[in-house]
Formats: structure tokens, C-alpha cells, sequence
């Protein structure tokens, strides 16, 4: 029996993926995620592939899948994709201790963040 499959939340012309529990804060991810908005799917992969920051290679690794996801799952062309959403969420903070003079503690927070990125197909290949 099982239950029915649920409706497709997202249009038919777009595709996502979505990463949980990335090991960097929200803010230092929203600015790369900031940087490959709007972008083309091969300029922002390019992007991320020079890029100097260190988590950058796990948002490259998210905007794959949604290309990878939109050609398999849904038939989308990939040189007609963009990005058309990439937004950032916090997940959880993890707690630690650290120890300071005269037997002080003092507390380290580890923040956790969540990525979701969307790709969109134009309605018609343009000369961007």
C-alpha cells in the first residue's frame, strides 16, 4: 500500500539541492552563496571552483547536484540553467569549553549551517 508520493513543490523549469549541517557559520557561507546568485550554472561553477575561500568546495559540490538533479530528474538543458536561489539557514551550534588562566572556562561555539540552492531553466537561451 504505502502512502501517495507528494505533490512537486517547485515549478517544472527548476530543480534543487539542499545541504545540511555544513561546518561554517551562516554568514561566512551566505557570502559565497551571495557570490554565484543570479549567475549562469557554468560561470558560478567556474566561480567556485577559483575561489579562496575553504567552503566553498562543499557549495560547488550542492550547485552539482542541482544541475546533476535537474538534468536527471526533471529534463531540464543544462546551458539553459542559473542559479536562481542560494540561501542560507543556521542548524546547530555545538558548545565547547576552552580552558583560561586561573581555572577559568570559557565557552567556544561551534555554529553549523544549512545550504539550499535552486536552479531554474530561462525560457529561452539568450546571449548572456
Amino acid at each position: 500500500m504505502g502512502k501517495k508520493p507528494l505533490e512537486r513543490v517547485l515549478p517544472d523549469n527548476e530543480a534543487k539541492a539542499f545541504a545540511a549541517t555544513i561546518r561554517t557559520s551562516p554568514r561566512k557561507l551566505n557570502l559565497v552563496a551571495e557570490s554565484i546568485r543570479g549567475l549562469k550554472a557554468d560561470s558560478a561553477l567556474n566561480q567556485l571552483t577559483f575561489s579562496k575561500r575553504r567552503i566553498a568546495v562543499e557549495v560547488r559540490k550542492v550547485l552539482q547536484s542541482a544541475i546533476a538533479n535537474a538534468e536527471n530528474n526533471h529534463q531540464l538543458d543544462v546551458d539553459r540553467l542559473y542559479v536562481a536561489e542560494a540561501f542560507v539557514g543556521r542548524a546547530m551550534v555545538m558548545k565547547r569549553f576552552a580552558a583560561r588562566a586561573r581555572g577559568r572556562a570559557s565557552r567556544i561555539e561551534k555554529p553549523f549551517s544549512n545550504l539550499t540552492v535552486i536552479v531554474r531553466e530561462r525560457a529561452e537561451a539568450t546571449g548572456e
